[in-house]
C-alpha cells in the first residue's frame, strides 16, 4: 500500500483537515506526492509571477492557514512525474474526485474550475489543484 514521505506528509500538515482526510485516503490506493500546501506570500508572488497561479497574496486557497488547497501530482513507482502527461493527471483527478465524493466532501479541481464535468472549457489549467468548495 502506497504511504506519504516525510516530505509530503509535512506540507499535507498544512491544510485543511478536510483535505488531510481526502489524501490520507486518496494515497492507500492511488500513490501520489503533495507538491505543495500553504504558500506564504514569497511562495504565493513566485507562483503569480511564474503563471502557475492567477491570484495574487493573499487571494488564493493556499494563503490560508490552514490552506483550503493543496496541489497534488500522481506517482508512478520508479519514474518521476511526467508533466507532459495529462492523461494520468485526468485519471488521478477522477480518483479524487470520486474519493472525495464517497467521503461526502465538497472539492474542486483545476482541471474543472466550473464543476461542470467538461474539461475542454477551461482557460487555466491547474491540474494538481484541489480545493474545498465551500
Amino acid at each position: 500500500m502506497p504511504s506519504f514521505g516525510k516530505t509530503s506528509k509535512e506540507r499535507l500538515e498544512t491544510c485543511h483537515p478536510k483535505l488531510q482526510l481526502l489524501f490520507n485516503e486518496v494515497v492507500k490506493r492511488y500513490d501520489c506526492t503533495i507538491l505543495c500546501g500553504h504558500r506564504n506570500q514569497a511562495d504565493q508572488d513566485k507562483a503569480f509571477a511564474e503563471g502557475k497561479s492567477k491570484l495574487k497574496w493573499p487571494k488564493g486557497e493556499h494563503n490560508a492557514l490552514p490552506s483550503k488547497a493543496v496541489d497534488v501530482a500522481p506517482y508512478i513507482t520508479g519514474k518521476d512525474i511526467d508533466w507532459n502527461n495529462t492523461k494520468q493527471f485526468y485519471h488521478f483527478a477522477g480518483y479524487v474526485l470520486a474519493t472525495a465524493e464517497q467521503l461526502g466532501l465538497n472539492i474542486r479541481c483545476g482541471c474543472d474550475w466550473d464543476k461542470d464535468k467538461d474539461v475542454d472549457d477551461q482557460t487555466f489549467n491547474d491540474l494538481v489543484h484541489f480545493e474545498i468548495d465551500e
